[in-house]
C-alpha cells in the first residue's frame, strides 16, 4: 500500500507546529510523501534532519494548488481520503479503506473548500467531537494498517528506538567521518 498525504492550507505562523506534526505523523506512520501548500520552508528542513538521523526517504513537496495533486493522483488510481469531522465514521470505513492499493489522505487546516468533499472517494470522521487533525491522521493511519507501520525499518537510520518496558533505549549506529 502506498500512502501519501496532502495538507491543505495553513493559518500563518499559528500552524507551523501543527503542520510539522502532520508531516511527522505522516512519516512515522508509513506515508511516503506529504504535499503542502502555504508553508514555512523550515518545516521541510526539519523533516530532512529527521530523515537524516532516524532514516527513511520521506519526501516533503511544496505545491501551489492542492486540486492539481488530488486530480493527478485520482488519474493514477489513488483513492482520496478526506479527513473531516463530518464524514463517515472511521469504524464503518476503515476496512474498505485499508483494502485500497494507493491512498492520498487530505488533511485540512481551516475550513476546506467544498470541492474536496466531492473529489474524495472517502470523507472520514474520527470521533464525533472537535479534535486535532494530527490525532485524526494518526488514528486513520493506524487503523488502516493495523499497527504494521510500527514494524517498518527505516533505511540508513543513524538512530533507532528499541522498545523497552522501562527507561529509554536508543541504538546509535556508528558512522565514519
Amino acid at each position: 500500500m502506498v500512502i501519501e498525504v496532502v495538507r491543505i492550507g495553513q493559518r500563518v505562523v499559528r500552524d507551523d507546529r501543527v503542520t510539522t506534526h502532520v508531516a511527522l505523523v505522516s512519516r512515522g506512520f508509513g506515508a511516503e510523501r506529504i504535499y503542502m501548500t502555504e508553508v514555512n520552508p523550515e518545516i521541510k528542513e526539519t523533516i530532512e534532519k529527521i530523515n537524516n538521523t532516524w532514516g527513511g526517504n520521506f519526501q516533503v513537496e511544496f505545491i501551489e494548488k492542492w486540486k492539481t495533486v488530488v486530480k493527478k493522483k485520482k488519474e493514477k488510481g489513488f483513492k482520496i481520503v478526506h479527513l473531516s469531522m463530518y464524514g463517515e465514521s472511521i469504524n464503518d470505513a476503515e476496512v474498505e479503506i485499508g483494502n485500497e492499493e494507493n491512498l492520498l489522505i487530505v488533511v485540512g487546516a481551516e475550513k476546506v473548500p467544498r470541492e474536496i468533499y466531492e473529489l474524495a472517494d472517502y470523507n472520514v470522521g474520527v470521533g464525533n467531537q472537535p479534535h486535532s487533525e494530527i490525532s485524526a491522521l494518526a488514528i486513520l493511519m493506524d487503523r488502516i494498517q493495523k499497527g504494521k507501520q510500527f514494524e517498518k525499518e527505516f533505511p540508513n537510520a543513524k538512530k533507532k528506538i528499541i522498545p523497552t518496558k522501562n527507561g529509554k533505549n536508543v541504538q546509535v549506529k556508528e558512522t565514519r567521518d
